[in-house]
């Protein structure tokens, strides 16, 4: 079964890059730093929400200094919009404090430094580990889960973490990050959650067992 199922994360793989060549993160980022602000903010937020709010909040606190010292009410001022404000605000004040206590304003590069950073979970290291640092990573967002449970690489596991590890049995290390992303953009285009799924149009219509569709 894991042999059948290696063989269809393949062909799924392989399809998927000639439909997305270029997919990476939809959130903004030109430093790390700025991708930990971003993506605690995307909690039940969209990307592009949270890529017009950084912009604000970036023009007032440029760098991982400032935005440690800052007045926690001042951030969630601004970071309002993308909901969840006090609690967002909370983590990131944190968080930068310790970059710049602890790390020098730089970003760690191991998995279990970022999960001990205020508000980074799995799903957050992971994509910094894979978009920043370019090491082995799969990201569990609601697009990957609800699309490898459809596509039959995953049974039913709706859970983050065991998704997560069901795939790396499957998913050779180097593909991970970006077949994640490619899987954002499929759920977002074709494979959709609060529609019925475009399979009429999907690459892997003919090899999805299409589960619970």
């Amino acid at each position: 079964m894991e042999n059948e199922r290696k063989k269809l994360a393949l062909e799924i793989i392989d399809r998927l890059k000639k439909e997305y060549p270029e997919a990476g993160c939809t959130l903004d980022y030109n430093e790390a730093w700025k991708l930990l602000v971003s993506v605690r903010l995307a909690a039940q937020c969209t990307d592009a929400r949270v890529n017009v709010v950084v912009e604000k909040l970036y023009e007032k606190f440029p760098d991982v200094e400032s935005l440690a010292q800052a007045d926690p009410d001042a951030i969630e001022a601004i970071v309002k919009p993308c909901g969840l404000g006090h609690s967002k605000t909370r983590d990131i004040s944190a968080c930068m404090k310790i970059l710049w206590d602890q790390y020098g304003g730089k970003v760690p590069d191991d998995f279990d430094a970022l999960l001990k950073l205020p508000g980074v979970g799995r799903k957050s290291a992971n994509l910094i580990m894979g978009d920043v640092f370019g090491k082995p990573a799969i990201v569990t967002d609601t697009h990957c889960i609800r699309l490898v449970n459809r596509m039959g690489l995953v049974d039913g596991v709706k859970e983050p973490k065991k998704v997560e590890m069901e795939l790396w049995k499957l998913i050779p290390p180097d593909e991970g990050s970006d077949f994640c992303h490619r899987l954002v953009f499929h759920g977002r285009d074709v494979c959709t959650a609060r529609t019925k799924p475009h399979c009429e149009r999907c690459c892997l219509s003919d090899i999805c067992k299409k589960a619970g569709v």
